[in-house]
């Protein structure tokens, strides 16, 4: 395996005039305690640095720009006051540029937008410029902008990306194409199970995932534990799972490193670490190639490939290509050749967008030291009196007011809010003194969005009738397992907190036809993003589970290599050799 991975380099990239200069602050050489978060692009524009520090100051992050004129400059940041109100912003920063501490605190408007930072002198040549952390409560700082003009660049979206291009003088495409035989997006479970599947096979295989580590919600960065059965495919999950550790636990961290290692076991696996897809390009139903960014450098690649694998939870290869998808609860009735007289377990009369939540973990301990807790007034409104000291995976947020796509950051963030929230409240009660905030997770662990749709769409009733498909490639006996918000039944919980429906049932199926898309010739889906109905979805969205739809539709994608047929044609031309492909697969494990 070859890693892809450029980290710790700058890209300092002069405008169209020679007098002003952008600075992308993901790009800095030295992080300090800042993190890159890329998990909003589609919304706000950019991977952006986070100063996720859990209440405590974190490091300074540090670049070297090279000035090509020396003197005084107009200085803008691109920020955000994620908690804007009555108070104190909690995320406030400062810049250093040169030695100067500005003295504006950024990270005050309440939206992404640019913030005046005054002037600042500098030497023509190189320059030290610093992100300075107020709070360690998510200060987020996007790009930096010096300009001897004082006019402050595009804050509307559309506009801004444009001006990025022809500040940094950057294509509008990818310079460089690299060709496979089969591109996974999406490095989770699913992804990293169809990138072996296929390899084994011969394929020539990229995986690109947008952060340094593989396993999804599964890695050291989310810590679920991994649930479900192997089915065919325990040799290939038994790689990549985890021990049944408490979800939140460290022990992620060893997981993690067994899952590269088994990985980089296959030569013909191309990884690709902290890249970001952000574009598919569908010409007559067919994925001609896909682009993605590097989300430290900016660095752009187009891959190309005659088959592809969206296992980004989110289904945003399908849609960018155009596929057909699902996203909340389907009316009762509305797949009536599946369902019983009386529809699907739990569907409303009318749909609606509720889906189920995202989950931030997070975990405390107690040692010999006293350890303090700033206090956090700003979470009142989201937490009240609630105390708590520990996030297990109830600790999940929906709001059909929010979208779990488009509003992915306030979901974040107001997860954020109910944890800083509650371990302040838990502070406060005695013999609390020893204990300190460890972890917080600043990734969030979706459950459900957008569900694509295939040839056959997996019901409840699927799952209930135990239906026997000939192309069952996927097995579960796990219960049906639905979540919904515990305030909705008892308005006095938390709006953070949720419950589970379940329906137990024996071993069930999920036919080929539910992993690749209807209308994108050449497109397969594994994970959440799945051809399923919103109930559907609640038993099989467990890792092993969608870790079998990935290596079923990595094999799916070697035979259509082989014979050159979309994957429709596998189902309907080449079914038995497919099946005992699959088959195969459990020789040797129960």
């Amino acid at each position: 395996m070859r890693y892809l991975c450029f980290l710790f380099l700058a890209l300092f990239a002069t405008g169209a005039f020679a007098q002003s200069l952008l600075i992308e602050a993901e790009s800095f050489q030295d992080k300090g305690g800042w993190v890159v978060d890329p998990q909003f692009v589609e919304q706000m524009g950019s991977p952006y640095l986070l100063a996720h520090g859990l209440g405590e100051p974190v490091q300074n992050a540090v670049a070297t720009v090279n000035f090509k004129e020396g003197g005084k400059y107009h200085v803008w940041v691109r920020t955000k006051n994620w908690v804007p109100g009555n108070w104190t912003p909690p995320g406030r920063f400062q810049l250093k540029v040169a030695s100067q501490l500005l003295a504006t605190e950024f990270g005050k408007e309440p939206m992404w937008g640019w913030e005046y930072g005054g002037e600042a002198t500098v030497q023509k040549g190189n320059n030290k410029l610093e992100l300075v952390d107020l709070t360690g409560f998510d200060g987020r700082c996007d790009a930096i902008y010096f300009s001897r003009q004082q006019q402050a660049p595009p804050s509307e979206l559309a506009e801004l990306a444009g001006w990025r291009l022809k500040v940094t003088q950057k294509p509008a495409k990818p310079e460089k194409t690299l060709k496979f035989d089969y591109v996974v997006v999406g490095g989770g479970i699913a992804g990293c199970a169809s990138a072996i599947a296929a390899a084994e096979q011969g394929l020539r295989v990229a995986l690109i995932h947008d952060r340094p580590v593989l396993g999804g919600n599964a890695s050291s960065e989310i810590r679920v534990h991994t649930l479900g059965i192997y089915g065919h495919f325990e040799r290939i999950l038994r790689m990549l799972d985890t021990k049944h550790y408490p979800n939140g636990s460290p022990e992620a961290y060893a997981e993690d490193q067994k899952r590269h290692r088994n990985i980089a076991r296959y030569d013909n696996i191309e990884v690709f670490l902290n890249w970001r897809a952000y574009d598919a390009d569908a010409v007559n139903n067919k994925v001609q190639s896909v682009d993605a960014s590097n989300t430290h450098t900016g660095e752009r690649i187009r891959f190309s490939a005659p088959y592809f694998a969206d296992c980004t939870g989110d289904g945003w290869i399908g849609f960018w290509a155009g596929a057909e998808f699902m996203y909340g609860r389907e009316a009762a009735g509305k797949f009536k050749e599946n369902w019983d007289e009386f529809g699907e377990l739990w569907s409303p009369e009318v749909e609606d967008n509720a889906v189920m939540g995202s989950s931030v973990l997070w975990r405390s301990y107690s040692d010999t030291h006293v350890h303090e807790f700033p206090d956090v007034p700003w979470t009142k409104d989201v937490v009240g009196d609630y105390a708590a000291n520990q996030g297990e995976w109830q600790w999940e947020y929906s709001n059909t007011d929010l979208h779990q796509i488009d509003d992915a950051e306030a979901i974040r963030d107001h997860m954020l809010k109910a944890i800083y929230g509650s371990f302040a409240n838990h502070k406060k009660k005695p013999k609390t003194e020893r204990d300190r905030l460890e972890w917080v997770s600043y990734l969030v662990g979706k459950r459900e969005s957008r569900r694509l749709i295939g040839d056959h769409i997996f019901t409840f009733n699927d799952a209930k009738n135990r239906t026997p498909f000939a192309d069952s490639v996927v097995m579960e006996t796990r219960e049906v397992d639905v979540h919904f918000q515990e305030n909705l039944v008892d308005p006095s919980k938390p709006d953070f907190l949720s419950k589970a429906m379940f329906y137990k049932t024996g071993k069930y199926y999920i036919p080929y036809r539910s992993l690749y898309s209807k209308n994108i010739d050449n497109l397969f889906m594994a994970g959440r993003c799945f051809s399923t109905s919103h109930v559907g979805l609640g038993g099989p969205r467990v890792m092993k589970t969608t870790g079998q739809m990935g290596a079923a539709v990595g094999f799916a994608a070697s035979l259509c290599f082989k014979y050159r047929i979309k994957p429709r044609e596998l189902y309907e031309k080449r079914l038995d050799e497919y099946m005992s492909l699959i088959q195969q697969q459990k020789i040797g494990y129960n």
